[in-house]
């Protein structure tokens, strides 16, 4: 039985959703207790430790695509670093915890976030800029798109969605750069939901905006967050695309190194994310879509989503933890 697991042609087949729900749980018990303390690199910290820690643990080969930074400014997690007891060999996109400023001050929102894919299939990134612009499940291909004025998208997915386009909402960074975007889409009579950090959480709540309100994800943040946001949205069925920020010419020389020369280019979901992925994603403070790490004296409870795009399936796990098992971790 053991050399017929060994000759899985999926490397996924061995990475079960239980165990890439404990890495992003146990960064999420990390983080969390250091929640409103006010120091966001403390706690990001704990959560890289927690983290690396879990994956370290794991029967697989890893490779760090999207990760904590460049080796020489992340002493851990860093893209390009080597994971794993030995296995198959799988990219790793991660961001032990997406939106530091928000757990520091104990915001909605903050989350524990990890994709796992095959060698080779998900889009290696420089540190910048993406323009993004995302949508749930359940519209035809192209409905929005970066070619498109903000105007455009949003009476398009109106018209898609069957409602005036005042029911609409979009999500939003709250940035400076964002103010022109901003204005052209409350012209439209379209409803803004701002948000303070946090863009893969954005995109992911475009994903069941029944639950969330939000119905579609657009402006610029981090390009490496864009791949990840993606790996979700590859598990969903929504759609995303992202245009990479180069404006300065270092920026396109890092670029040019990775084998990404144009500039204008679009990269649609399936540049991002080449095949099939795991995505797991656990709350440190409450939202949207989850709880955030729960404490009591004997236990601590966790929520999170674990998303497989092989087969199309969600699952929504609360976990126990002994609270001497989460403490040690």
């Amino acid at each position: 039985m053991a050399s017929d697991v060994s000759k899985l042609s999926d490397p996924l087949d061995r990475v079960l959703s239980v165990e890439i729900a404990r890495v992003t749980e146990r960064a999420a018990v990390a983080a969390a207790m250091l929640r409103g303390r006010g120091d966001e690199r403390a706690a990001d910290q704990a959560a890289v430790d927690a983290m690396r820690r879990e994956l370290q643990a794991m029967a697989i080969d890893g490779t760090v695509v999207v990760g904590e930074g460049e080796r020489d400014d992340a002493p851990m997690l860093y893209v390009g670093e080597r994971l794993g007891l030995g296995g198959p060999e799988v990219d790793l996109a991660l961001d032990p915890l997406e939106g530091t400023t928000i757990c520091a001050k104990s915001l909605p929102n903050a989350l524990t976030v990890i994709a796992v894919a095959a060698r080779g299939s998900l889009l290696v990134v420089p540190d910048v800029y993406m323009e993004k612009i995302a949508i749930g499940p359940g519209y035809a291909e192209g409905i929005v798109g970066l070619d498109r004025t903000p105007r455009q998208n949003i009476e398009a997915l109106a018209r898609a969605k069957g409602v005036p386009v005042d029911r609409i909402t979009a999500c939003i960074l709250d940035r400076p750069r964002h103010a022109k975007l901003i204005e052209d889409i409350r012209a439209t009579g379209a409803a803004i939901r701002l948000i303070g950090d946090g863009d893969v959480a954005g995109v992911i709540h475009t994903t069941d905006p029944e639950s969330t309100g939000i119905d579609i994800y657009m402006g610029i943040g981090g390009a490496p967050e864009g791949v990840l946001a993606a790996a979700a949205i590859r598990c969903t069925g929504g759609q995303i695309q992202g245009r990479l920020q180069l404006n300065t010419g270092e920026k396109r020389n890092r670029a040019d190194k990775l084998g990404l020369t144009d500039p204008e280019r679009i990269y649609k979901l399936s540049d991002m994310v080449r095949g099939e992925v795991i995505f797991a994603a656990s709350g440190v403070t409450d939202g949207n879509l989850l709880d955030g790490v729960r404490f009591y004296a004997s236990r601590t409870v966790t929520h999170s989503l674990v998303m497989d795009s092989r087969n199309g399936t969600l699952r929504d796990m609360r976990t126990r933890h002994l609270t001497s098992t989460a403490s040690d971790s």
